[in-house]
């Protein structure tokens, strides 16, 4: 799943929601212990939450339409598009709403600045200038981040550009799939949140 995804799995505190994201700039279990507990069990939580969305039998189906060459790039494209159909549908999951929701996020990262690490602290002003993560109520804003991702990669950025191309052929089975998959993605989280606790 991808950040607006991880973020709303982890809405019940501030200290949650940090966690979430910070699952992505954390690595390995070294420098964990400068972070809270609430922290420290989201990082760990977002990690199983991205093994259960890569092990999923609906995604695994999914990935495997793909081109045997793209196939890796696959999910990228699937945590991306998952979080544009969250935003896109954004009532049905939540009471707050999707504005409100973002901005607290932002508000989260403003106020625990010196606690990101610097490439969190270093894109955290331009995702909240730009909206990032309500942004992905549009569906255009779905290849403007994955072109943003390829121009990232030291190789291979035009492998994740085809990957958005053969997408689009299985669009409507993403759709499909979408609120079965989340369902379980909600109540997976729960139970693990649970034994991590």
């Amino acid at each position: 799943m991808n950040w607006l995804a991880h973020l709303h799995l982890a809405r019940q505190s501030d200290a949650a929601m940090l966690g979430a994201l910070l699952g992505d700039f954390a690595f390995g279990s070294s420098g964990l212990e400068r972070y809270g507990d609430v922290e420290r069990r989201e990082i760990l939580l977002h990690r199983r939450v991205d093994r259960f969305t890569d092990t999923h039998p609906d995604v695994v189906a999914l990935r495997s339409t793909f081109a045997d060459g793209r196939r890796r790039y696959a999910g990228i494209v699937l945590d991306v598009y998952f979080d544009h159909l969250l935003a896109r549908d954004w009532s049905r999951w939540s009471d707050v709403s999707l504005d409100a929701f973002t901005a607290r996020a932002y508000r989260i990262l403003r106020e625990r600045c010196d606690d990101l690490p610097p490439r969190l602290q270093a894109i955290a002003p331009r995702m909240a200038a730009d909206d990032w993560l309500g942004g992905y109520r549009d569906r255009a804003t779905v290849d403007r981040a994955l072109g943003r991702m390829a121009q990232r990669l030291s190789r291979n950025g035009d492998r994740l550009i085809a990957t958005l191309h053969d997408f689009r052929a299985i669009e409507p089975q993403a759709v499909a799939m979408f609120d079965g998959f989340f369902r379980d993605l909600e109540e997976f989280t729960v139970k693990e949140r649970a034994s991590l606790v």
